[in-house]
C-alpha cells in the first residue's frame, strides 16, 4: 500500500491511496481510495506511516534549550508600525533606520544606555526581529548620526501632519544637565534640575494642540529662553510653510521684546501671560474691568479686541 501523487496537466494533482500486485511481468495497480481532499501534511503523515517510519511526539524530537520574550516586542514594533514611524524616519529600510527603530524600542522597554541596548535586546527577540543581532554601540553612535542628519526632512513629515495653517503651536524650552567635558553646547546657565556645579544643555520643542512633539532644536546651555524664539519663528515661517499661526508660550519667554518682533510677521499671533505692571497699564486705560461680584472672588473682565 502506498501513496500516489498523479499529475492531471492544468487541474491539481490526484492524490490517491494504492495498493500493487506483480502479475509474471505486468505490475496491477488498485485505487483504494481517493485522499486528494486531505491538507498535504497529513498526507505526508500518511505516507510515513506506510514506509513503517517512526513517528515521535514534537517534544520529543525537539528539545527547547532557549526561549525568548517577543510579546512585549511584537505589541511596541506593531504600534511603531501603526502609526508609520518606520516611513516617517526614511521611507525606505535600511541598517540605519533599524537600528534607530530598534533604540526606540530598546528605550521604551529598559529605557539605559548605548552599551546596554547592545546587551539588552539579545534577551528578547528585537535583535533578530531587526536583524541587528551583531550591531555593537559605535554602530548605534553612527546611526544617531545619520538620524540627525535627517532631523529637517523628518520634523518636515511631522509637520504636515500635525500642522495647518491657523493652527496653534505650542512652544517650551527646558534643559538637562550635562556631566562631562566634551560637548560644545554645555555652558553655565540656568539648572532646572536645581543640580550645582554642572553645565547646562538647553533645547526648544515645538508641539501641536494634543503636545505631540513635531520639532526640537537644541542651544548652548547659557541662551535666554527669549533667544529662542525668531529660530522657532522662522523655522514654521520657512520650514514648515506655516504664515497663519499662534504662538503659545509663557511670560517668560514671551517677553515684549519677543512680541515686538513677532509684529514684523503678517498672520503670526501670540498667547502669553500678563505682568502685574502691565496689567495695571490696561486698568489704568480702561481696557480691563475689575468688579468685585457676589462672593469675596475677584472677577476679571476682559476687553481686548485683535
Amino acid at each position: 500500500m502506498y501513496v500516489d501523487i498523479v499529475p492531471n496537466r492544468k487541474s491539481p494533482p490526484a492524490i490517491l491511496l494504492r495498493e500493487s500486485k506483480r502479475e509474471g511481468d505486468i505490475t496491477r495497480k488498485k485505487t483504494l481510495a481517493n485522499i486528494s481532499h486531505w491538507p498535504m501534511e497529513k498526507v505526508q503523515t500518511l505516507r510515513r506511516l506506510l514506509k513503517n517510519e517512526k513517528l515521535l511526539p514534537a517534544d520529543e524530537v525537539f528539545q527547547i534549550e532557549q526561549s525568548l520574550p517577543h510579546g512585549h516586542v511584537e505589541a511596541i514594533l506593531g504600534t511603531l508600525r501603526k502609526i508609520g514611524l518606520e516611513k516617517i524616519i526614511a521611507s525606505r529600510r535600511s541598517r540605519e533606520r533599524d537600528l534607530v527603530v530598534a533604540m526606540i524600542v530598546e528605550q521604551i522597554l529598559h529605557s539605559s544606555s548605548k552599551l546596554a541596548y547592545t546587551r539588552l535586546w539579545h534577551t528578547t527577540t528585537l535583535a533578530e526581529e531587526l536583524g541587528v543581532q551583531d550591531a555593537d554601540e559605535n554602530d548605534l553612535y553612527e546611526a544617531l548620526d545619520w538620524l540627525l542628519s535627517r532631523q529637517q526632512w523628518i520634523e518636515k513629515k511631522l509637520a504636515k501632519i500635525h500642522f495647518s495653517e491657523g493652527c496653534s503651536v505650542f512652544y517650551d524650552v527646558t534643559s538637562s544637565y550635562y556631566e562631562g567635558k566634551m560637548c560644545s553646547l554645555a555652558r553655565w546657565g540656568h539648572n532646572r534640575d536645581k543640580k550645582k556645579g554642572v553645565q547646562v544643555i538647553v533645547y526648544g520643542t515645538l508641539a501641536d494642540q494634543e503636545g505631540r512633539p513635531v520639532g526640537v532644536q537644541v542651544y548652548p546651555g547659557n541662551t535666554g529662553d527669549p533667544k529662542t524664539i525668531p529660530d522657532q519663528v522662522m523655522k514654521l515661517r520657512e520650514d514648515f510653510g506655516l504664515n497663519r499661526i499662534v504662538l503659545v508660550g509663557d511670560r517668560g519667554m514671551l517677553t515684549q521684546t519677543q512680541i515686538d518682533y513677532l509684529q514684523q510677521y503678517p498672520g503670526l499671533g501670540w498667547i502669553s501671560a500678563l505682568r502685574s505692571g502691565s496689567i495695571r497699564e490696561l486698568v489704568d486705560k480702561g481696557y480691563l474691568e475689575l468688579s468685585l461680584p457676589k462672593g469675596s472672588h475677584l472677577l476679571w473682565r476682559w476687553y481686548i479686541i485683535f
